[in-house]
């Protein structure tokens, strides 16, 4: 399904003007959330992220107009009683819109606002992982690296390596060798009762479920923090898990040659237990369909 210019399309192609500049330099910004019971999964910090994005950019956005976006795209996935039907991943594109060649930006850009939705499959959430650690780095210099832009290649190269070795995602050490996040999320360790996450002047983007496990942290006992790893300090947790979106909280059984027993930790069954009641109460259906 596509939202575009206001209302849903049928199918999922549009018009798109080829001198966009989403399409020719990757010059915008994209979100990605769950969608369950026709409600958006922290709609409001999705929201917020994007927009405080576009500023950064200095891309015109409209808080407004990206909710009714989500909104009509979440309406279309409604029926709480038909297990994956109704659940959905959305994911919102902006654009800087149109421009003449060249890089500097145009005075006065006119934006362009697009989101699709599509089936999410519930066997994702809260599934375990595997990490290939890859040899590129995530450029913690770069303020694209705190943004969800559409400049994704590394991330598209480093996947492809990960696959390659056997392995489902990525996991990106920074330039100056700190560990930073995987392929799609950030990443958690235990250590004891602390719970470490990288910070985000180590090229770290902001995700809207890192946020909500730092909050819930405490309930679940344990102390979070946010603190720079090595790989080697990485290597000796307890247990890692790594959260975003959609797998929400996925339990790390391997970084490379190292095995974690992260799915029978405790205080990750905690954490996802508390995650999957947030989720069901933000969402208004039950924690069985979370």
């Amino acid at each position: 399904m596509l939202w575009r210019d206001g209302a849903i399309v049928p199918g999922i192609q549009a018009p798109l003007d080829h001198t966009d500049r989403g399409l020719t330099l990757g010059d915008g910004l994209f979100d990605t959330a769950l969608a369950l019971g026709g409600r958006v999964a922290f709609e409001d910090a999705h929201i917020a992220r994007l927009v405080a994005g576009a500023e950064t950019l200095g891309i015109p956005a409209e808080a407004d107009r990206i909710r009714a976006a989500m909104r009509a795209l979440a309406g279309q996935g409604n029926d709480k009683g038909r297990g994956d039907a109704d659940r959905l991943a959305i994911r919102t594109t902006l654009t800087r819109g149109s421009g003449p060649r060249g890089l500097k930006p145009p005075p006065d850009p006119h934006p362009t606002l697009f989101a699709t939705a599509a089936p999410s499959a519930k066997g994702a959430a809260f599934a375990p992982l595997r990490l290939w650690p890859t040899p590129i780095a995530r450029n913690d210099t770069s303020p694209a690296a705190r943004l969800k832009t559409l400049g994704y290649l590394d991330a598209v190269l480093a996947a492809r390596e990960a696959a390659a070795s056997g392995f489902d995602e990525s996991l990106f050490c920074n330039t100056r060798g700190r560990v930073a996040c995987a392929g799609t999320g950030n990443l958690f360790a235990l250590f004891g009762d602390r719970l470490v996450t990288p910070p985000l002047a180590d090229g770290v983007l902001a995700g809207i479920v890192r946020a909500e496990v730092l909050e819930l942290a405490r309930a679940c006992g344990v102390r979070p923090e946010e603190g720079s790893l090595n790989l080697p300090e990485l290597l000796g947790a307890e247990a890692v898990f790594v959260t975003n979106s959609l797998r929400l909280l996925a339990p790390v059984t391997a970084i490379g040659a190292t095995g974690f027993a992260s799915t029978d930790h405790s205080a990750v069954s905690r954490l996802t237990a508390a995650l999957r009641t947030a989720i069901a109460r933000a969402c208004g259906v039950a924690e069985e369909h979370v």
